[in-house]
């Protein structure tokens, strides 16, 4: 378990993450006793001296090594800034990571992490069901970097793996293992464990394979990547973190070392979240587990309602799988629940899962998931629109698919929705 700061603890017993939202990292004497941190909407930051200054950009630039227990003054909001520092040390706590680094988009924490560890000549490995902005980025602006990637399916084994990299005469080159599982929009799981070990067999002494999982759809609740041997855990924090759809904003977590080159790129990438978006998300994440918690609940009715209606041909639902399914055993290995996405096959392709969307009147027709309300979109001409038709057949994206977030309204009344 990673070593956190003094007030993490009582009586020798690490409080629980629910508890330490309310107020770690954080002390009301450094604010005039304000029980909540204010917003700090400044720009930038006044040094105590001109050698404090020059330490600074000493360490921030790499002029230097930062000298044992050395600490930094605020600088300049591009860099650090109270809100975001607080944040990033709250956040570090449901995924066990030892930092964090806040982001201004979900996309911009994607960005910004991939050009950090990969250089021209190198390839990323990556689940082939993902978002359709990531998939635009690794496979149409990588490339102009001289970056390859080689995409792999969703129940391949290690051994299909190892195959591909063999097949491509890239393996040498691999720098990165990408996951996102559960996959957008599919609900499709990929093997966590399995992909670290593979990333390790590929690792060099000089030369480390990051293993990075994009955690959306189940973190930071019910999955837990750094547990099942991940090096880096990405969101959108626009989803679930901050749960009301009302800001924009993402996250990288993991060792130090690896988030101090984050931030580092960060910095001169200029992606970093702003003071607004680090008082949202604060207190968006004293409420985290209730709202997952709850959205759970409630898409599990929903889904049981959908899984036998006779319009719906498939229902994607982690909540659903039997053993026996390959998927299943992957779920229980490293799911601590179903979560609230759902996804579902109309009969009737296109045509009737627009008339299904048209219909909606509780349920709101929009991109996007996590939010406390309940959404539904249509990914193969919206969010996964850029995504070739050969590589949205490849991995089960039809223009019957419709994908559900499911909110925290009364089941009774989102089933009532449907019905209708």
């Amino acid at each position: 378990m990673t070593e956190r700061k003094p007030e993490a603890y009582l009586g020798g017993r690490q409080l629980h993450p629910e508890t330490l939202m309310m107020g770690y990292g954080y002390r009301p004497e450094w604010s005039e006793g304000a029980l909540k941190p204010p917003i700090f909407q400044t720009s930038t930051f006044v040094f105590k001296n001109a050698q404090e200054g020059k330490d600074f950009f000493a360490v921030a630039y790499g002029l230097r090594d930062p000298e044992p227990d050395e600490i930094f003054s605020l600088a300049y909001g591009r860099i650090n800034n109270p809100n975001v520092e607080i944040l990033e040390d709250r956040l570090t706590l449901w995924d066990d990571a030892e930092a964090a680094a806040a982001f201004a988009s979900g996309m911009g924490a994607i960005t910004t992490t991939l050009f950090e560890f990969l250089r021209p000549g190198d390839l990323i490995l990556h689940s082939a069901s993902i978002y359709g902005g990531t998939d635009h980025f690794i496979k149409t602006v990588l490339p102009r970097y001289g970056i390859d990637s080689l995409g792999f399916g969703m129940n391949d084994t290690r051994e299909d793996i190892e195959r591909l990299l063999a097949e491509s005469g890239k393996a040498n080159k691999l720098a990165m293992v990408y996951v996102e599982s559960p996959s957008n929009p599919l609900n499709s799981l990929v093997d966590i464990t399995m992909c670290a070990e593979l990333a390790k067999a590929h690792s060099t002494p000089d030369r480390k394979v990051v293993v990075a999982v994009d955690n959306t759809f189940l973190g930071p609740l019910f999955q837990t990547p750094i547990k099942q041997g991940a090096d880096l855990v990405l969101y959108s924090a626009t989803k679930y973190i901050g749960g009301h759809s009302d800001l924009l904003a993402g996250v990288c977590l993991g060792s130090a070392d690896l988030i101090k080159r984050v931030r580092g790129m960060r910095t001169f990438m200029g992606s970093m979240a702003d003071a607004w978006t680090g008082w949202l998300l604060l207190r968006s994440l004293e409420t985290l587990k209730m709202r997952m918690t709850e959205m759970q609940s409630v898409a599990s009715c929903v889904a049981d309602y959908l899984k036998d209606h006779p319009k719906i041909e498939k229902v994607y639902y982690l909540g659903h799988l039997k053993p026996g399914d390959p998927q299943y055993d992957i779920y229980k290995k490293q799911c601590l629940g179903p979560g609230a996405m759902i996804s579902i096959d109309v009969k009737g392709g296109e045509a009737a899962a627009f008339r299904f969307l048209d219909a909606l009147k509780v349920i709101k027709l929009a991109v996007s998931l996590g939010g406390t309300e309940s959404l539904a979109e249509h990914p193969s001409t919206m969010t996964h629109a850029d995504v070739s038709k050969s590589d949205q057949a490849a991995i089960g994206l039809t223009d019957k698919l419709v994908r559900m977030s499911i909110g925290i309204e009364h089941p009774d009344d989102l089933i009532a929705d449907l019905d209708q």
